[in-house]
């Protein structure tokens, strides 16, 4: 049976989302339906309106508590806590591997608007035009969320629940960058380029893997502090310029590891170039949303390489109760990046979120 919800629409590019009340189609059986609790922005969810995903419910950074199951469904039932992470659909040779982030379905469960074979997951009223939904298998800017069984992983009573929703996105794409994208081994130089969530979880991932040297590269002197505080061991302000050369100087012939998470060309072309002879980037964002711009692939062919970071290379089902682990040991501080918006604040914590007056926003819905 479908399901009332309350949900922000976003119907227009440049304007707000209104807050309105759809219906949530019935869980199938390898679907279930979550009640959302708390949900994270991330900068993706600023993305879908300029790529023309409209009419949208946008969010991905869920977490909530499970009101029904499908018949197939047996990791979780009503009553238990999760959190919501990025969709894969389990069939692919990349998921039968163990690598679900680099599931080949991806770009359509992630962007596609509904399930894997197209259908909707909002049910359209008459002579509307249908709300599109699925955005990372669970729309969770709304007071339910249907999501799969795959892209779900229990929380533990242990911890926050309102907290749980940005491990499924931006905070594990930021750690699995350093621990699993490029799996960083101790006594390493690690540089990274900007300090948003996804760069200060780089940040803490480097101090966690026993870097030599952590080096953050940003604009903004506040958070080059906090950066400072969560074991950068230096802080460059890119404004100063020479930012290559100074790495290069810090690192006594170029950082083995960077992380790029700026999205600007001139970071991406730093974070490559400061590199010593087979050092590794990861690309964790592209500049410009991918479009052409020109660069010289001479500093790559002198040995470097470079790799991109989708969701930290993460199984989320081992690696996200890893970092829930870290977050209650007090190795991984994330909370101090945070802001707290109630559910009518939706409009605010995006606005705050492209704007930088809050690192990661998280709205609580419910």
């Amino acid at each position: 049976m479908s399901l009332e919800t309350r949900a922000w629409v976003q119907r227009s590019a440049d304007g707000d989302p209104r807050l309105e009340t759809l219906r949530l189609d019935a869980p199938r059986p390898d679907e279930l339906v979550v009640r959302v609790v708390a949900a994270g922005v991330c900068h993706t969810d600023l993305m879908g309106p300029a790529l023309g995903w409209l009419p949208a419910v946008y969010g991905h950074e869920g977490a909530g508590i499970v009101e029904s199951v499908g018949a197939r469904v047996t990791k979780v039932r009503p009553g238990d806590r999760v959190a919501l992470t990025f969709g894969s659909c389990g069939t692919c040779a990349n998921c039968h591997e163990g690598h679900p982030s680099h599931c080949a379905n991806s770009a359509q469960l992630q962007f596609g608007g509904g399930r894997l074979d197209g259908s909707g997951t909002f049910l359209a009223a008459p002579g509307e035009p249908a709300v599109r939904g699925a955005f990372f298998q669970q729309s969770s800017f709304a007071t339910h969320a249907l999501a799969t069984e795959r892209n779900v992983v229990r929380v533990p009573d242990e911890f926050p629940l309102e907290l749980a929703g940005p491990l499924g996105c931006g905070i594990q794409t930021g750690a699995g960058a350093v621990l699993n994208t490029l799996a960083v081994p101790a006594g390493a130089r690690l540089a990274v380029f900007g300090v948003g969530s996804v760069g200060l979880s780089a940040v803490m991932a480097g101090r966690l893997s026993g870097c030599l040297q952590v080096i953050a590269v940003a604009v903004n002197p506040a958070r080059l502090e906090l950066a400072r505080e969560l074991g950068a061991t230096h802080a460059l302000d890119a404004r100063e310029g020479g930012v290559v050369e100074r790495i290069v100087g810090l690192t006594r012939g170029g950082a083995t590891h960077s992380v790029e998470t700026a999205g600007a060309q001139d970071t991406f072309r730093a974070a490559i170039e400061c590199l010593r002879k087979r050092g590794v980037c990861g690309l964790a964002t592209v500049p410009d949303l991918g479009r052409p711009f020109e660069y010289s692939p001479l500093p790559i062919l002198m040995g470097r390489t470079v790799i991109g970071v989708l969701e930290g290379s993460s199984v989320p089902d081992t690696f996200i109760p890893r970092l829930m682990e870290l977050q209650l040991a007090g190795r991984l501080p994330y909370e101090r990046l945070v802001g707290w918006y109630g559910f009518d604040e939706l409009p605010r914590a995006l606005d705050d979120a492209r704007s930088g007056r809050t690192i990661k926003p998280i709205v609580r819905i419910g």
